[in-house]
This record gives C-alpha cells, sequence and structure tokens, in this order.
C-alpha cells in the first residue's frame, strides 16, 4: 500500500495538526528546480509596480490602479505557481497520490495573464484586445514553461478505497508531526541537531513507505506513527525553549540520545514488519503446495 497526498492541496483531506498542512517534508524539489523561472516571473512583475507609483503623481488614477492591480495579479501568479509546484511535488513523492485539490499552477498561470493585460490595456493604454491577446500569450507561456497540474490519482489498483483512505490519513497525520518536529529543531539553530533530525526522519519515512505497501501492518504500527512521533515533537519543542534560555550541553547529549534511541525504535520496528511480510508469504507458499498436493499435482524434478 502507498500513500496519497493530503493536507491542504487535496480535496476532501482530514486536517492535519496545526502548522503540518504544508508538504514541506516532501517539497523542495520541484521549487528548486524552477527557482530561476519563477525569478524571472517575479522580475517581470516588477515593471507594473514602478509604472504604478511614478502614476500617483501624474492623476492618472485609471493607469495607477491599473499598474498597481496588473501588478498584485502577476504578483499572485507567481505565489500560486510555487504553491503549486509544492503541491505537485508531494504528490510526486508518494507512490499512491490523489491531484491536488485547487490546480494552483493553471490558476497562477491564468492571474498572470490576467495581469499583463490589465496593465497592458489600461495601464499602458494599448487598447483593450492587444492587451488580452499579449495576456493571453502570457498564460500559454507560463503553461508552456510550468506545466499542468496533476489531474488524476495515481497508484496501486489493488487496494480497496477504503484501505487507501485509512492509511493515507494516518500517514499524512504523521508526515505533519514529522514537520512540525522539524520546524522546532530549526528554532535550535544547530547543524549538527537538525541533520540528526532529518536522519530520523528519514528512518520513519521509511516505516511510512512499508506500511502503505502493505496496510495490514498499519495496526501494529499505529503507536508509532502517532505517540512517539508527538512525544519528540514535544521534547524537541522542550528542547529548543531550554536551548534559547540555557545552552546547557547535557540537555543536548540527552536529546540526541532520545533521537538515537527513537531511531533504532523505528527501524526495528521496520524490520519486523518486513518479517512479518516475509512469514506470510511462506505462509501462503504452504498453504499452496498443500492444496497441490490435495489435487494430485506433484512437483517434477528435471533429470540429466
Amino acid at each position: 500500500m502507498a500513500q496519497r497526498f493530503g493536507g491542504k492541496y487535496s480535496p476532501g483531506a482530514t486536517p492535519p495538526p496545526s502548522g503540518s498542512d504544508a508538504p514541506a517534508p516532501l517539497s523542495g524539489r520541484q521549487v528548486r528546480r524552477w527557482t530561476a523561472r519563477l525569478s524571472l516571473l517575479s522580475l517581470a512583475s516588477a515593471p507594473m509596480l514602478v509604472a504604478g507609483i511614478l502614476e500617483i503623481g501624474s492623476g492618472d488614477a485609471v493607469a495607477m490602479v491599473s499598474e498597481l492591480g496588473a501588478f498584485a495579479l502577476m504578483a499572485s501568479g507567481v505565489w500560486l505557481t510555487r504553491e503549486g509546484l509544492k503541491a505537485e511535488d508531494a504528490y510526486l513523492a508518494r507512490a499512491v497520490a490523489r491531484p491536488p485539490g485547487t490546480p494552483r499552477k493553471i490558476i497562477g498561470g491564468v492571474a498572470l495573464g490576467a495581469g499583463v493585460a490589465l496593465g497592458a490595456a489600461f495601464g499602458w493604454g494599448i487598447g483593450l484586445v492587444p492587451g488580452v491577446v499579449y495576456g493571453a500569450l502570457a498564460t500559454a507561456a507560463h503553461l508552456l514553461a510550468f506545466g499542468l497540474d496533476p489531474m488524476k490519482a495515481k497508484g496501486l489498483d489493488d487496494q480497496s478505497e477504503f484501505d487507501r483512505d485509512r492509511v493515507a490519513t494516518a500517514v499524512d497525520r504523521a508526515e505533519g508531526l514529522l514537520a512540525e518536529l522539524t520546524e522546532q529543531a530549526a528554532r535550535i539553530r544547530d547543524r549538527g541537531i537538525a541533520n540528526r533530525v532529518e536522519r530520523f526522519a528519514a528512518t520513519a519515512r521509511a516505516m511510512f513507505r512499508r506500511i502503505e505497501e502493505d496496510p495490514r501492518d498499519l495496526a501494529g504500527a499505529r503507536r508509532y506513527l502517532g505517540v512517539y512521533l508527538s512525544g519528540a515533537r514535544d521534547a524537541t519543542a522542550r528542547f529548543a525553549d531550554l536551548w534559547s534560555r540555557n545552552r546547557d550541553t547535557a540537555a543536548r547529549d540527552d536529546y540526541l540520545a532520545l533521537l538515537d534511541d527513537l531511531e533504532s525504535r523505528f527501524q526495528a520496528k521496520s524490520a519486523t514488519l518486513i518479517e512479518n511480510d516475509r512469514s506470510a508469504l511462506d505462509i501462503e507458499i504452504e498453504v499452496l503446495r498443500d492444496r497441490l498436493q490435495q489435487e494430485g499435482v506433484r512437483p517434477t524434478t528435471n533429470t540429466e
């Protein structure tokens, strides 16, 4: 069983814990990949802002409002595109995923085109029809550069919708707890601790992948996805508060020891899940062999 993407980008998703609905732990690759193009989009909106500011003293209220409104639309388009890339990155990171509930990249492209049309037609006075044409071209160029949002669900078809949703909800919440844990660790401003937290997060996600592959593992791992992760988050928050007041190295050592213990527990549990899968396979093989023997089927051996 694998997971779908949930949180604020998916329709009908259960809201994760506070601060965990952004897909930060899973995203970043898409945004980094398109950083240059996003920067160019931001620069493209700057002339509208400058022109609108210059119009303030000219007395042309229509041009001023049009140009400032165009800048707001174009800047919104850039922001929506960035959020759409984050949602797409989280979608791509999961083996089973529903498409984002809001097509942010498409809406961002439309907002960008609307800004270009508004600024060109009424701000720079080139006319409505040419402005609409320029806006349509801007939208088309945006969609060509960044692509469309994911439009359909993906994943394994051999699991029931109930099992997919049950596991996906549990993993979504666990990802939210990891996001909060990472956020609290960032307050400590210690590269060693940040790296250690990321290593623990990778170990936890390895367990998530196991559960996604086989939903039967969820029952035995719920404590790890909930109690242990929430405890780790709370401990990290308390240590961050303590470290900001008093850089107690003994407390730092205790916190790192806690992460070591948690990682060992998660690794051991993941190994147990794998062993359980192997045991279940062995049982299925033995049952199949018994049935074949009852049917009078005997394995054949090749002799030289």
